[in-house]
């Protein structure tokens, strides 16, 4: 596949996608079929909305074969490089710590699956991994660049590890900001994951654009990989669209927001990813608000959260709030992107 489109790195992208779509929509029937065989079903909040009482029972996980699917495809179209290697890590080891909380969910019977502490846990030695190899091995700077402000060096407090040749480099202030983000970044798009489609649909959005970042700045690898993953999304959609037959459970919101967050750091948009999924942001800053809010004058702001709830509660359908965060996500991207594209554009003039 190399040797024949090797030229052609625009239609390796666009065939990151179309492989991908094809792993999902080919596989996926065959893993719900046997997810219903087996009982192994959604467990639905209690205190959730009343109508989403009706999911009970769908089948989850789906997100090992959108995993399944994007792994096919970045191994498939461009030989893999430590980059492509970082980012399948990364995404494999996080979809493994969603695996088990699934698992743990339908086993138990609640919607409940690992500790808060142990999933923060597992979340934060993947990110932490991931940054000390970004660094040491892929060569990425600790710098943050905030577009038309500052590039601010978080690598000023680093200490430096007699370990093999050049020794490892664990730059503090820069490893405690990926943490925050790369972990943040999983848990926003899990508690994005609440209607049929919105988070496959938003994430699908959000990686198009990555995807063309990462190809603006000729990182091929990683554009390849972000495309990728849109297209595991795209096809997840036909078969997560409502009313879902199957949903990706924690092993596809996890490893998407690991794999968004990694993705950040490779192409150095730590900050504009706060833009470009900000929508993300807003459902975890909702849920943070409404808690706080909570503890101290025992009082909700929000009449449900994440965000999306609480316009489930005030009447919006299923499908129109879907809708509307779709274009939302879309308008947030876009001006992501836009504000990168006019950083660029400054620098060659």
């Amino acid at each position: 596949m190399v040797l024949l489109f090797s030229k052609y790195s625009s239609f390796l992208v666009f065939l990151g996608i179309v492989i991908s779509i094809a792993v999902v929509m080919i596989l996926m029937p065959f893993w719900i079929r046997f997810l219903r065989k087996g009982s192994i079903g959604q467990q639905v909040r209690a205190d959730g909305p009343q109508s989403h009482l009706v999911k009970q029972g769908t089948p989850t996980m789906g997100g090992v074969v959108m995993v399944l699917g994007v792994t096919v495809s970045a191994l498939v179209v461009e030989a893999p490089i430590p980059e492509t290697i970082v980012l399948l890590a990364a995404t494999l080891l996080t979809a493994a710590l969603g695996l088990i909380d699934d698992a743990s969910k339908v086993i138990k019977e609640r919607s409940l699956g690992l500790t808060p502490k142990a999933k923060l846990i597992g979340q934060f030695s993947i990110a932490t991994v991931f940054c000390l190899v970004a660094v040491n091995t892929l060569g990425i700077a600790p710098t943050i660049s905030i577009p038309f402000i500052a590039t601010l060096d978080l690598g000023v407090l680093t200490t430096t590890i007699p370990l093999g040749a050049g020794g490892l480099a664990i730059p503090w202030l820069y490893l405690a900001f990926v943490d925050i983000l790369l972990v943040g970044m999983c848990n926003a798009v899990n508690l994005t994951d609440g209607l049929d489609g919105l988070a496959a649909g938003t994430v699908m959005v959000v990686m198009i654009i990555m995807a063309v970042i990462a190809y603006r700045t000729d990182i091929l690898t990683v554009s390849i990989f972000a495309a990728a993953v849109a297209g595991s999304c795209i096809g997840f959609l036909w078969f997560n669209a409502h009313t879902a037959d199957i949903f990706m459970g924690d092993t596809g919101s996890l490893s998407l927001g690991m794999v968004l967050g990694c993705l950040a750091v490779l192409t150095k948009t730590e900050f504009l990813v706060l833009i470009i999924g900000g929508l993300f942001v807003a459902e975890a800053l909702s849920v943070m608000i409404q808690v706080l809010y909570y503890r101290r004058t025992k009082k909700r702001i929000f009449l449900m959260a994440p965000l999306h709830h609480h316009f489930e509660k005030k009447g919006w359908g299923e499908m129109k709030v879907v809708v509307r965060f779709w274009i939302i996500s879309g308008v947030l991207a876009a001006l992501g992107f836009s504000i990168h594209f006019a950083q660029s554009l400054v620098g060659v003039l």
